[in-house]
């Protein structure tokens, strides 16, 4: 049996040496680790394999395949993300401020690794390198714990991490991946207090909810993405149509993606027409209100539970709504707080879409589709963060740090 204990002992040690090392030679590790993933390409895409073959036996859905899938471009991806982070300015040993008291003491704040993260996840080989380089970077040691899906995928990527890293200053134990996908090792591990200093869920709902309702180890709540786009009565319908099939139909597995549409019942008779036209080229199905249904007859209609989906899938909501006033209403009430966009010509309206709409990440004319830790500049990510403590949308460099007081005197007492 699979000793966690064993393994959070380790990790709780390198987390120590890790702390230690300066930024040149994480980089140095970084830079490493991407040139082994290019190297070995081909062992990836062959372990990957092994794990798409498992998965189609169990006639999976197409998105969930997605998901796991590999590729020379997406293997590629991987490796350009792990030098980005290698780019970015490293946070910790950050002194964010330093004060002088009136007895002499100065007192600042600086930032300093979480320690050792624990991180679940599902069927994403992606993760464990995007985790593994955030990790690293902030001097945090990690336990990656995958699905049973993705099993033979994470194994191959560990082993090259960890071959990349034995050439560098970096501990080899910076990086483990607990390779028991049971349930019971799953409940240990959101329960190592003593070891694991945070823990991160990354997938679908019933994990998320799992990991959150189980853990007694600190967690940070990745959230699921039920992402809406409201189409406002003065939106440019071709942009709007544009913008739509984007964040629908790009990539259907990511949390990212569009699964409900708003839009203004003053303009639905006419924009609806076009913005189905372009999900129809792409098969999507369409669930909608009465109104929606009757303007486009290839509509089913929509269940309360359907305004609630995280689809994942080539299907989306639609609801034809009074007024910005609605729209808002609606999303507040059905969003899992993730992302949400507002398409329109309107200053006013796009000001209060933004103020009122309560998510992690809110755009106006711009698909849901760009919350990602790369294209926001951060190199790859962990996760989108849909909880308010600590932090909020992708968890890049700096949401893996905190910080501590450090305190310079010259002999005061109290």
């Amino acid at each position: 049996m699979y000793d966690l204990i064993e393994a959070g002992k380790v990790a709780k040690a390198a987390s120590f040496k890790l702390m230690n090392i300066d930024s040149n030679k994480k980089n140095k590790a970084l830079n490493a680790i991407a040139d082994l993933l290019i190297e070995n390409t081909d062992e990836i895409l062959e372990e990957n394999k092994k794990d798409l073959e498992s998965l189609l036996k169990n006639n999976e859905k197409s998105g969930f395949y997605d998901r796991l899938k590999l590729t020379p471009e997406r293997i590629s991806q991987m490796a350009e993300g792990v030098r980005q982070v290698a780019t970015l300015a490293d946070p910790v040993g950050e002194v964010t401020e330093m004060t002088k008291r009136p007895n002499g003491l100065m007192i600042g704040r600086k930032r300093v690794p979480l320690g050792v993260i624990g991180i679940i996840f599902e069927a994403r080989p992606n993760v464990t390198v995007d985790a593994a380089a955030l990790c690293l970077k902030t001097s945090n040691v990690c336990i990656l714990r995958g699905g049973s899906e993705a099993i033979n995928s994470n194994k191959v990527l560990t082993k090259i991490m960890k071959q990349a890293l034995a050439s560098t200053d970096v501990p080899v134990d910076a990086i483990s991946l607990v390779e028991d996908t049971s349930r019971e090792i799953a409940t240990q591990m959101m329960r190592l207090n003593e070891y694991i200093d945070v823990l991160i869920p990354r997938g679908g709902a019933g994990l998320i909810k799992t990991v959150v309702n189980t853990a007694t180890v600190p967690v940070i709540e990745t959230g699921t993405g039920n992402c809406h786009i409201y189409v406002e009565k003065s939106a440019d319908i071709d942009m709007a149509a544009n913008i739509i099939e984007n964040a629908k139909t790009t990539r259907v597995s990511v949390c990212n993606a569009a699964e409900s549409l708003l839009i203004d019942e003053k303009i639905a008779q006419k924009a609806l027409p076009v913005i189905f036209e372009k999900l129809k080229a792409h098969n999507v199905e369409v669930f909608g209100c009465s109104k929606t249904c009757e303007i486009l007859k290839d509509a089913k209609p929509a269940t309360d539970e359907d305004f609630r989906t995280e689809y994942l899938d080539y299907k989306i909501s639609v609801k034809v709504v009074r007024d910005i006033d609605e729209a808002i209403e609606h999303i507040n009430l059905y969003s899992t707080k993730h992302s949400e966009a507002i398409i329109t010509t309107d200053y006013e309206k796009s000001q209060r879409f933004l103020a009122s709409v309560d998510s992690a990440a809110v755009y106006v004319n711009a698909s849901t589709r760009f919350t990602d830790g790369f294209e926001f500049g951060f190199g790859a990510e962990i996760g989108i963060s849909t909880q308010k403590l600590h932090a909020r949308g992708p968890l890049g460099l700096r949401e893996l740090t905190t910080s501590k007081y450090i305190i310079y005197g010259n002999g005061q007492i109290r």
